[in-house]
């Protein structure tokens, strides 16, 4: 139990450490260079093992165990913000389509034909987006309070782009996401923050707005 437990950390520690690991290698005969002598390995399962033990005695593996789970806890409190973007100092607005190409036939549970490869079909003909996003700097504290003050939490969803929005869920009361790889503001074309996403017909309106001064809500009044 305890060589499988050890063997399976040292994956991880050989990963952390930076021991090379050989893939893809290619074997070729060149024949004899000269005089060759006989080559000793070490056995690197051996190795890894001893280590191991040292390091289980140590408290060594508990330690490495909770510095990953601190890691991964904070990655998720905090992700990577969204490369490439900035606050808003004009306001730019255009028009989303978001129809697909079907790349297959589309059957309905009884088995009815919904759509034929090939065919360009708009989502927003079928369901409607009845909430707007609104993308935001999560550490800029003026453009969240903007957002809160412009939607309540049934128009609309806070989408970060940086920051934590666990930090500010509490204090806010509010509950806030966050566009992870920027997935979203890429399928956009979001350069700037703020910027909102609302339904414009069978179309999405995307505007960036600069909050260089006290922005009135896009819907005309505060949230209520």
């Amino acid at each position: 139990m305890i060589r499988t437990r050890l063997l399976a950390l040292g994956a991880c520690l050989a990963a952390l450490a930076g021991w090379p690991i050989a893939a893809h290698l290619h074997a070729a005969d060149h024949g004899q260079m000269g005089e060759t002598f006989p080559i000793i390995e070490t056995d690197l399962l051996t190795t890894i093992e001893a280590k191991l033990r040292a390091l289980e005695a140590s408290g060594g593996i508990e330690a490495l165990q909770r510095q990953m789970q601190n890691q991964a806890v904070a990655s998720v409190r905090r992700p990577k913000p969204v490369d490439g973007l900035s606050a808003a100092t004009v306001r730019r607005e255009w028009l989303f389509d978001p129809s697909i190409v079907t790349e297959d036939d589309i059957h309905d549970t009884k088995g009815n034909l919904i759509a034929a490869r090939g065919t360009r079909v708009n989502p927003l003909g079928l369901v409607q987006l009845r909430q707007d996003l609104v993308f935001v700097d999560g550490n800029n504290a003026a453009e969240i309070d903007w957002a809160l003050r412009s939607w309540s939490d049934l128009k609309a969803k806070i989408v970060f782009v940086s920051g934590s929005p666990f930090d500010e869920m509490k204090p806010r009361q509010r509950r806030f996401y966050f566009d992870q790889g920027g997935m979203l503001v890429a399928r956009f074309g979001i350069r700037h923050t703020p910027a909102v996403v609302s339904q414009a017909g069978e179309a999405l309106k995307v505007t960036e707005i600069p909050l260089l001064r006290a922005a009135p809500s896009p819907r005309g009044g505060p949230a209520t």
